[in-house]
């Protein structure tokens, strides 16, 4: 899953949600994009689709964050 964070605001909720998926992530790695002034985080998950599309899902809602 690759999440591009827009909004240094939403750090603190993303890890959050993370944290709640935390039995299926596998491992997380996050890159600051400075050029685009983005940061990204790519997340290896281990779950069922429907859990991934959970996680998305609650991480797109977050204003200033998209996943897929």
């Amino acid at each position: 899953m690759g999440i591009i964070v827009e909004d240094k605001e939403a750090v603190e909720e993303i890890n959050r949600i993370l944290h709640d998926y935390s039995p299926y992530i596998i491992g997380r790695m996050g890159l600051p994009y400075e050029k685009k002034q983005v940061n990204i985080i790519s997340v290896i998950v281990d779950a069922p689709s429907d859990r991934i599309s959970a996680l998305s899902g609650k991480l797109g809602k977050i204003k200033g964050i998209s996943a897929k």
